[in-house]
């Protein structure tokens, strides 16, 4: 059975919280906050390089509920996909940060349902198929299979779209309609990140 893909849903160095004794004083040179979004994106690029700690994806998260909720999609993406991350180590006793990822991915979807094509829509139809249901707060693993393949219809462009389905198929016990999906995923393999290759190579090889 392949790896849950709430364990991998998808932020930058991690790092710990001032405290009075580490304050600096500003002096006009501080280097300016990053965003919810520049944090998560950071932390993917070294999930991505096989170069991420456990420190770097809790401090990303402890870094993004830090900030402020500006009522964006894209923070709510963010707090989802750093919390996802945590998730990913922390497997059965992962508990709160499911319900996290699942409230935010869905905020991120009320916000703006097409932000990056979509990608909140992925991660929580993903979400919802693997996830253990008694950590999730609404949804079950029919209603992510259902997100999943409408957006493999709707957006047939989107290669993610077809491996997270395929995924989907996998885990759920029936593969055999994962495979039109895994073909056409290979077809554009060159355009796959590092991670999402690995994972179209384990579903091959099963």
């Amino acid at each position: 059975m392949p790896r849950p893909l709430w364990l991998a849903l998808l932020v930058a160095l991690g790092c710990h919280p001032t405290t009075e004794t580490n304050v600096v004083p500003d002096d006009g040179t501080a280097a300016p906050q990053h965003s919810a979004l520049e944090i998560s994106d950071e932390l993917e690029a070294l999930i991505e390089q096989g170069k991420s700690t456990e420190d770097d994806r809790v401090g990303a998260l402890d870094r993004v509920r830090a900030l402020p909720d500006d009522g964006s999609a894209g923070y709510a993406f963010a707090r989802a996909a750093v919390a996802g991350r945590v998730a990913e180590l922390r497997g059965v006793k992962a508990g709160k940060l499911v319900g996290e990822t699942e409230g935010f991915a869905r905020k991120s979807i009320e916000r703006d349902p097409e932000f990056r094509a979509r990608a909140a829509s992925r991660m929580l139809g993903s979400l919802l198929v693997m996830a253990p249901p008694r950590l999730l707060e609404h949804g079950n693993s029919e209603d992510g299979l259902a997100m999943l393949e409408t957006l493999a219809k709707e957006q047939p462009q989107e290669l993610l779209n077809h491996l997270r389905l395929a995924e989907a198929y996998v885990f759920l016990g029936d593969p055999e309609p994962a495979v039109p999906h895994l073909c056409t995923v290979q077809q554009g393999r060159t355009e796959l990140r590092r991670d999402d290759d690995a994972l179209l190579q384990r579903l091959l090889d099963e």
